[in-house]
C-alpha cells in the first residue's frame, strides 16, 4: 500500500470510522531537471532576499501576508496551528446528495481511505453499504494543509473514495463566454447526434498516453546514441476556415462509421480501432502527385511548343518557295 498521506477519522452521525487517506492516482509524468547544457550540470534555485540579495537558509523562512503596499503580517506555522479547526482530524460528513446533483468543474484530486485497524472494518463496510444502497454520495468537510476543505465520498471497487471539493464562490461564472446565439437547423442538431452516436464508446479504458510514449522512446533513443525518430505528423486544423458544417457533420459520420468497421453504415456490433494521425508518407506522397502533375503540365507546355515552331518553320519554307517561283517566271517572260 502507498504510503499514507493522512490519518483520521471519518464522522458519520456519532459513528467514528479510523481511516487513512492513500493516493488514488499515480503521477507517470517524465519530468526534466534544468541542467547547464555546456556540461550537463545542474542548475539549482536559490532562495534570495529581495533587500540584500544574500542567500537565505530555510530555517530563515516563513510565511507573510501583504496587507498593503510595503507592509507584511508574519503568520508562524504555530500560530496557523493554534486555529480553531474542528474538522482539524476528522472527515466530518455533513450531507447525502445524489451524485447527479454535484457539479463536475467542482472535483478535484482523488483519494482511497483506508480502513485504520481492525476495529474500523464494521463501521467502514456500514458506510459503504449504505452509500451504494442509497445510490447517493457524502458531503464532508475536512482540513487539510491548515485550510478546511470540501470533499465528495462515494464508492469506487468496494472501496471508499474522497474527492476534495471546491468550495461554490472558486468557481468562475462561463457567462461571458458563451458564443453569441446563432440560428441552427434541425437537420445539422440531428446530424451532430448522429455523430455523437456513432462515437459513443461503453469502456474507455483502452486510451494511452501517445505523447508520453513518444517522449519515452526520444529518451531511449537519445540516451543509446541512435537516430531520433521521426515524429507522426497529421493534418493541422486550419483555423478560422469557414466550413460547410452539414458537409463536414456527414464526413465525421461516415468516417467515425468506417473507422468502427461500419462500411457503408451497415449496422452491427462496432469494433473501436485506434484513430492515428496521418502519416507523414500521406503528404509525401501527395506531394509526388502534385510534382508529377507539374512535370506533366511542362511536359505537355514544351511539345506545344516545339510543335509551333515546326508549324512556323514549315509555313516560312513554303513562303520562300513561292517567291522564288514567282522570280523565274518574271526572268523568263
Amino acid at each position: 500500500m502507498p504510503r499514507p498521506l493522512w490519518t483520521g477519522a471519518i464522522s458519520f452521525g456519532l459513528v467514528t470510522i479510523p481511516v487513512k487517506v492513500v493516493s488514488a492516482t499515480e503521477d507517470h509524468s517524465i519530468h526534466f531537471h534544468r541542467v547547464h547544457l555546456e556540461d550537463m550540470g545542474r542548475v539549482r534555485t536559490r532562495k534570495v532576499c529581495a533587500l540584500d540579495d544574500e542567500e537565505v537558509p530555510p530555517e530563515e523562512i516563513g510565511k507573510g501576508y501583504e496587507v498593503a503596499k510595503d507592509q507584511v503580517v508574519p503568520v508562524t506555522d504555530e500560530e496557523l496551528d493554534e486555529l480553531p479547526l474542528p474538522t482539524a482530524k476528522a472527515i466530518e460528513i455533513v450531507a447525502f446528495v445524489d451524485a447527479d446533483g454535484i457539479d463536475p468543474v467542482r472535483i478535484g484530486d482523488s483519494y482511497y481511505l483506508a480502513a485504520d485497524g481492525q476495529v474500523s472494518a464494521k463501521p467502514y463496510t456500514l458506510l459503504r453499504r449504505a452509500l451504494e444502497r442509497s445510490e447517493k454520495v457524502a458531503v464532508a468537510k475536512f482540513a487539510w494543509h491548515n485550510r478546511e476543505r470540501l470533499g465528495l465520498l462515494r464508492v469506487r471497487e468496494g472501496a471508499i473514495v474522497l474527492h476534495s471539493m471546491r468550495w461554490p464562490d472558486e468557481i468562475r461564472s462561463p457567462d461571458e463566454l458563451a458564443p453569441k446565439e446563432v440560428e441552427l437547423d434541425e437537420d445539422e442538431i440531428e446530424r451532430a447526434v448522429q455523430l455523437t452516436d456513432s462515437l459513443a464508446m461503453d469502456d474507455i479504458s483502452g486510451f494511452r498516453d501517445e505523447y508520453h510514449e513518444a517522449l519515452e522512446r526520444l529518451i531511449e533513443a537519445k540516451s543509446a546514441g541512435r537516430e531520433v525518430p521521426e515524429p507522426e505528423e497529421g493534418e493541422e486544423p486550419q483555423a478560422g476556415k469557414v466550413v460547410d458544417l452539414m458537409a463536414a457533420l456527414n464526413a465525421s459520420v461516415q468516417a467515425a462509421k468506417e473507422t468502427r468497421g461500419e462500411r457503408g453504415g451497415s449496422g452491427g456490433d462496432a469494433t473501436v480501432h485506434e484513430m492515428r494521425p496521418r502519416k507523414k508518407a500521406a503528404k509525401k506522397t501527395a506531394a509526388k502527385k502534385a510534382a508529377a502533375g507539374s512535370t506533366s503540365t511542362k511536359s505537355g507546355a514544351a511539345k506545344k511548343t516545339a510543335a509551333g515552331k515546326t508549324a512556323a518553320g514549315k509555313s516560312t519554307a513554303k513562303k520562300t518557295a513561292a517567291k522564288k517561283t514567282a522570280a523565274k517566271r518574271r526572268s523568263a517572260s
